[in-house]
């Protein structure tokens, strides 16, 4: 049984991110494999964390630049490390190379930040977004985090092959790890409330994460006046975590618009709509809210950025428009029609059973882990790069860590 350590950017969410969702799949997994778990964040509690305690595994809150980490190493002595997004590998990774050079250094993504910030970038500029993010700190940052690391998950094809095109990174590297989702049966696609018993569009997303605020803001103000119009007397229910002020400024309930805030029970939520609208203007990785759609039978209408990486050349579980006005009337069109509404809905079933079943990836990572474990030497001598990164990492970093060390110690 080996040992394994989560550093976690978070505490895991289920019920407010997808992040929160992915982390919990990746914990189940080591779970499942009877591994010894250790989960570390710096992040303070909230109240929407996922009980650790009850899954049986322990946590522990750590600080960056404390020594205290080099103790809990020295104690634990984990084979396996999984950084949670490559911040949390810059901050930590090289400490980690330092006490257990021997273990194994996973880096889960989530989805690819520089690939994110550069689609966001060219969409308020409206420009490419490859001739930002090839020339960004960011990219060189997350590249290199991915380099200095013995495996890295990549929770999107797309994204797997930016990687090993435009930036040439080794299949040894990178690993394809999409959501690991159980089928759904037929028992449980015949509980579903049916097209009759649903009412209302619904978006539902973490309003910490910007493209998220900004497809509901795009939503509010560019698609449901015409969608409205042509169903007068139909609401669009917006959930999310974490809303501010900005947000509940756009309820309305004269225009239909109404502001939920978090949804505890997120599946009660999206199975008690008819349609999802999720036109997200920029972004990466897997967009969690239109795979739970489709999960609990909910058609969904989202731009192309939305649906990358969901459902490659299979049909959509409802439309995919970049378009305004093809939007609307596709909208209008699955809302009001029963017979396309459940041929849609088909569709989404299709795509999480044949895309996303988790035994299709699992053995496939447990193999990966397996491999690098028995040449883990060979593994990191074919991977110069990565050693020539740790290299001068660790020593910028060891420097600064120590200066930042020795100051707090003097504020004592």
């Amino acid at each position: 049984m080996s040992k394994v350590l989560v550093l976690g950017y978070v505490w895991p969410e289920p019920t407010s991110s997808a992040a929160g969702t992915r982390m919990m799949q990746l914990l189940n997994f080591f779970r499942k494999e009877e591994h010894d778990i250790l989960f570390c964040t710096t992040a303070k509690e909230s109240e929407n964390m996922a009980d650790l305690h009850s899954l049986g595994i322990p946590s522990r809150r750590i600080k960056v630049n404390d020594p205290g980490f080099d103790e809990l190493l020295k104690e634990f002595q984990p084979e396996i490390v999984l950084f949670d997004r490559f911040m949390i590998e810059e901050q930590f990774g090289w400490r980690v190379d330092d006490i257990c050079p021997n273990a194994i250094k996973i880096l889960d993504t989530e989805d690819l930040h520089f690939l994110r910030d550069a689609r966001e970038k060219a969409y308020k500029k409206n420009a490419s977004a490859a001739n930002i993010y090839l020339e960004s700190e960011l990219a060189k940052r997350e590249i290199a985090a991915i380099y200095r690391c013995d495996l890295s998950l990549i929770i999107s094809e797309v994204e797997l092959q930016l990687l090993k095109t435009e930036f040439r990174i080794s299949d040894e590297l990178l690993l394809y790890l999409p959501y690991l989702l159980e089928n759904i049966s037929k028992r449980e696609i015949k509980d579903l409330p049916v097209y009759e018993d649903r009412l209302d569009f619904m978006s539902i997303g973490n309003f910490l994460h910007e493209p998220n605020w900004n497809a509901v803001l795009y939503l509010k103000e560019n698609l449901w006046p015409g969608i409205r119009k042509k169903l007068p007397g139909v609401k669009l229910q917006v959930y999310g975590a974490y809303p501010s002020q900005k947000v509940f400024n756009l309820h309305n309930e004269k225009g239909g618009v109404m502001i939920n805030g978090h949804a505890k029970d997120s599946a009660l939520v999206i199975q008690n709509a008819r349609v999802c609208l999720a036109p997200i203007q920029f972004g990466a990785g897997l967009k969690g809210k239109l795979i739970e759609a489709m999960q609990n039978g909910t058609p969904s209408i989202t731009s192309s950025i939305g649906a990358e990486g969901i459902n490659s050349d299979q049909p959509w579980n409802g439309f995919i428009s970049d378009n305004d006005s093809t939007f609307i009337s596709k909208a209008v069109e699955l809302y009001s029609n029963k017979e396309l509404w459940e041929q849609k809905q088909k569709a989404g079933f299709r795509i999480i059973n044949s895309r996303f079943y988790k035994e299709n990836f699992e053995e496939a990572f447990k193999k990966a882990l397996q491999d690098i474990q028995s040449r883990l030497k060979l593994h990191r001598q074919r991977n110069f790069t990565g050693q020539m990164l740790k290299h001068h990492l660790h020593r910028s970093t060891y420097f600064m860590s120590r200066f930042i060390m020795e100051k707090n110690r003097d504020k004592k």
